[in-house]
């Protein structure tokens, strides 16, 4: 990325050179300082009950959310917080999340989502329908509820690509784990960490074969159809140097996904980046808000936000995300596990799309997932949960290892 000279303080909010852009960056992506908090998103299809490949209308989510219903599916106020503090939101296609508050510690955690999670199935199923317990959906083909000017954008978008952007929008549901990014001599152990054990932990926890009826031949296909966009928002970031950099450089050589203009159309040309905005690309030079809100449709599968946000993980059934979050956890915990993890991890590091289509039937992809589940097993009591939730995990860890060997069995 060319460094300007001169001056680079920003006035009035407004962004002139490549040199203020990511100085803000740089400035916001990582907060340093001891690991204490851990936070993780669920995400769900929602389905009837009776009728789990009919299309659900937004109406019908409001209704069955009440008080919780977010803001997007016609409610005229802010989504009441679940017991556990953690707040609804919903996706293009009508996927529901919950987005939990930061805890202290991974027990907070797990009881706080947990009542949350069970608060929301029973709202959901007063009104006949229920949770999806897989990270794609297995009975629909892509079709977008949320009408307005940010999603239709990226559909055009998304479209003039292929059919993968669509599918992302309104098929997909995953989980995302949320963690202090650590000291700064720790921050680029545990980001190495994150990078190189994610194709071994996403193949391990794969729950996305099929999609709209069909086999799709691939053990994450949710995972598959962000490989489909645009590489340049969704490929992991590269950080031969400073992290700070290396995601400042990645963000402002992406592609604008859309600009935000109220009611208006929100497209932009295409292949335009927010760099080439600040050269001058677009009417009028783009401000720090829209320098932030393009950092939000950036996708790799680790997201620098001050904190480390993991994204390669399918959504889990029922409760079983309590799995890898206590992995991610147990293995970040202390700086000799971290760098224990790496090395268990390097020789299948990269290989993310490998690890997608084959999941544990790809024998050094199964090497590394045992080695590293292992490892985080034999570290659970770090984490702080009881024994009987550390059972909960080996449990269905043991299963995912020794019962998800083959391509059946690993799309389930």
């Amino acid at each position: 990325m060319a460094t300007f000279s001169g001056d680079d303080s920003i006035t009035e909010g407004v962004l002139r050179h490549l040199a203020q852009a990511a100085d803000h960056i740089s400035g916001i992506c990582f907060k340093t300082g001891p690991p204490r908090r851990i936070g993780v998103e669920l995400e769900w299809t929602v389905h009837r009950s009776d009728a789990p490949a009919a299309y659900l209308q937004a109406a019908e989510l409001r209704t069955a959310l009440g008080t919780h219903a977010p803001p997007a599916l016609g409610n005229p106020h802010p989504g009441a917080l679940l017991p556990g503090g953690g707040a609804v939101t919903v996706e293009p296609g009508g996927q529901l999340e919950i987005s939990s508050a930061p805890a202290g510690s991974l027990t907070e955690l797990y009881e706080s989502l947990s009542a949350d999670q069970a608060h929301l199935s029973a709202l959901l199923a007063r009104s006949g329908l229920v949770l999806g317990d897989t990270g794609l959906d297995p009975w629909r083909a892509p079709r977008r509820m949320l009408q307005t000017p940010r999603y239709a954008a990226m559909q055009r978008s998304f479209d003039a690509r292929g059919r993968h952007g669509r599918t992302m929008m309104c098929s997909t549901a995953g989980l995302q784990i949320c963690l202090d990014a650590g000291t700064e001599r720790q921050l680029p152990h545990r980001w190495g960490a994150l990078h190189e054990a994610g194709p071994a932990l996403l193949a391990a926890f794969a729950t996305s074969g099929r999609h709209a009826g069909r086999d799709t031949g691939w053990a994450s296909a949710r995972m598959a159809a962000w490989y489909g966009i645009d590489p340049r928002r969704t490929r992991p970031v590269s950080t031969p140097g400073d992290l700070a950099t290396g995601w400042a450089d990645y963000a402002l050589a992406a592609p604008l996904l859309c600009i935000r203009r109220g009611e208006q159309s929100w497209d932009v040309p295409a292949r335009v980046t927010f760099a080439d905005w600040i050269d001058g690309a677009l009417p009028g030079p783009p401000r720090v808000d829209d320098l932030d809100y393009h950092l939000s449709t950036l996708f790799p599968p680790v997201r620098p936000r001050g904190y480390l946000e993991v994204r390669y993980f399918d959504a889990q059934p029922g409760t079983e995300w309590i799995a890898p979050a206590a992995v991610v956890a147990a293995l970040l915990a202390d700086d000799t596990t971290t760098d224990a993890a790496r090395a268990a991890a390097a020789a299948t590091a990269g290989q993310w799309v490998n690890a997608a289509r084959a999941g544990l039937t790809d024998p050094a992809i199964r090497r590394t997932a045992t080695d590293l589940l292992d490892l985080a097993c034999r570290t659970l009591d770090s984490t702080g949960l009881p024994p009987a939730v550390r059972d909960v995990v080996t449990d269905i860890v043991d299963r995912r290892l020794h019962r998800a060997g083959t391509r059946k069995d690993a799309h389930r």
